[in-house]
């Protein structure tokens, strides 16, 4: 019998926060610069890095940062193409409505006519 786990109190530890969303991860990395932490390479077998090293975690940056802002104008793109679809369906109702207007005026007009 094992009397020495009933004495001890449960730890409630605190409830693990909710993880960051993708708008959040994406926001973080388009805001940082060229020598944050994130884009330098750790190089354990080398002592020091050389410069042709440093050209490479630049490079890699400026591509990240460029597919980055490209992202983001593809999704600037595709809501602004939904407005406008919106848009002509709803300019293309209306003149649907329009044109069986005018036909039910001239039908109108032919009978009394």
């Amino acid at each position: 019998m094992n009397l020495g786990s009933k004495g001890k109190k449960r730890v409630v530890l605190p409830s693990r926060p909710e993880p960051p969303t993708v708008e959040q991860i994406l926001e973080d990395v388009s805001s940082s610069t060229s020598d944050d932490p994130l884009f330098r390479l750790q190089d354990t077998d080398s002592v020091s890095s050389s410069s042709s090293g440093d050209a490479e975690v630049e490079l890699k940056f400026e591509r990240c940062r460029r597919f980055m802002e490209l992202n983001h104008r593809l999704t600037e793109a595709r809501e602004q193409l939904k407005e406008q679809r919106e848009e002509l369906r709803a300019s293309g109702e209306r003149l649907k409505r329009d044109i069986q207007e005018v036909k039910t005026r001239m039908q109108t007009q032919e009978q009394q006519g």
